[in-house]
């Protein structure tokens, strides 16, 4: 698990994105993507929005998927792996870069044929509580024709990642824009922000 956090954290440092293929194992990937078509087919999800608290609105042609906020008090043995994951890793950031990390929020995240996430920072204008943007991918077999790419906004070029099984993605979510290109397939995720007070 350590060579997971290292990997995330030494490329985060290399080129202020992150990327490790194996932060979470694939029986893991498997298991939280059953329990996402599961919710899903409970109609539990709900459409995602943008803004917070008063701010909050609903709008598709910015924003088109559906969501589910993990929480250990759902006693989902998967959700609760996923989370412990998360705690190691808040940690281990916390004693190797002195991160401050007090606290941090995931939902699931589901996009249909079609559906997109237009350019945008994660991080709020009346609240600087997020600091890192978090996202692991729950996708097997995926493919370029697939589109559904992350791509991140950089000063001099876009990176595009796959949302392949697997692969997490870290970065300042207060310091780079990014977007969910058109996915041509059902596109699924974790996503999520580690916060300080």
């Amino acid at each position: 698990m350590e060579i997971a956090f290292e990997t995330l954290i030494a490329s985060y440092l290399e080129d202020k994105i992150g990327i490790a293929s194996k932060f979470i194992s694939d029986d893991l990937a498997q298991n939280l993507r059953q329990n996402l078509l599961i919710l899903e087919d409970q109609k539990i999800l709900v459409a995602a929005g943008i803004g917070n608290e008063t701010k909050f609105v609903q709008n598709k042609k910015i924003r088109g998927d559906v969501i589910y906020w993990l929480d250990k008090s759902h006693n989902n043995p998967y959700e609760t792996a996923f989370l412990s994951n998360i705690e190691a890793f808040i940690l281990y950031l916390n004693a190797s870069c002195y991160a401050g990390i007090t606290g941090y929020e995931f939902h699931y995240s589901l996009y249909e044929v079609g559906s997109f996430y237009r350019k945008h920072l994660d991080q709020f204008q009346d609240n600087s509580s997020r600091a890192f943007s978090l996202i692991c991918y729950l996708n097997e077999n995926w493919k370029l024709e697939d589109g559904g790419e992350l791509c991140i906004h950089q000063l001099n070029s876009n990176q595009h990642i796959s949302p392949m099984q697997g692969k997490t993605v870290f970065f300042k979510s207060d310091e780079l824009e990014h977007e969910v290109l058109v996915t041509n397939k059902r596109r699924m995720s974790i996503t999520g922000w580690l916060k300080r007070d």
